[in-house]
């Protein structure tokens, strides 16, 4: 009788879907808060899109660029950490021995199977640095393009998600009519966000839309107050 065979999914772009997050949560909610807060200092929405684009671009700018160095440091770290295991393996390979022993151990080999594993693994330099980055200290090596990718992911996140509550002030001339269809647009944004997170990292799509509404209209809420009492 044939079987069906089995296709394993596993997702593998967490760090793009970490950098989207970053970027379009923020760009939902501090654009939002800035023109909440200056539509109940101004009645035109000409001084709100003009400061709301500004501080959309700025923002993108920061986070950005703040993407970027956080990258940097990541790929920094990991060579810093591979030429100190590299060293410890050409000068204390007795040790990395061991530590390679302890970790199967706690697989439970024991014996000629473990002295068989051991044995392999050190035979090749390289392999042996990977083997105890990855397993020891838990590094992958980074994507050398990982910075620029994820300056552009979080700083276009950003952006994106900083248009849409600046949308309506396009739209509608009076400012407090203009707040009331951004509330409602950002919600649903946030919520169709949420959806879309909780779909790509297999959480509950409901729980992973009310999730994100809750914690973005917290965020915003928050903002929100802060730029009406500067405003």
């Amino acid at each position: 009788m044939p079987t069906t065979p089995h296709i394993e999914r596993h997702f593998s772009s967490s760090e793009t879907v970490r950098d989207v997050v970053i970027g379009m949560a923020d760009g939902l909610t501090v654009p939002f808060a800035l023109a909440a807060g200056l539509s109940g200092a101004v009645a035109s929405t000409d001084i709100i899109v003009v400061a709301g684009l500004a501080e959309v671009a700025a923002g993108a700018i920061a986070m950005g660029l703040g993407g970027y160095l956080a990258a940097r440091t990541d790929a920094q770290h990991y060579q810093s950490e591979r030429r100190r295991e590299t060293h410890e393996v050409e000068h204390l390979a007795d040790r990395e021995r061991r530590e390679i022993a302890e970790i199967f151990q706690g697989y439970g080999l024991r014996g000629t199977q473990l002295d068989a594993v051991v044995s392999a693994i050190s035979a090749e330099p390289a392999r042996w640095v990977d083997f105890m980055m990855r397993h020891e200290l838990g590094l992958d090596a980074p994507n050398p393009r990982r910075a620029p990718i994820s300056a552009l992911t979080i700083g276009g996140s950003y952006m994106l998600g900083g248009l849409v509550p600046l949308a309506a002030y396009f739209l509608l001339a009076d400012a407090h009519r203009a707040l009331l269809a951004s509330v409602i647009v950002t919600g649903i944004a946030l919520l169709c966000f949420g959806a879309v997170k909780a779909r790509l990292t297999a959480v509950p799509v409901l729980r992973g839309a009310l999730e994100t509404l809750l914690v973005g209209g917290l965020a915003a809420g928050v903002a929100f107050a802060v730029a009406r009492l500067i405003a």
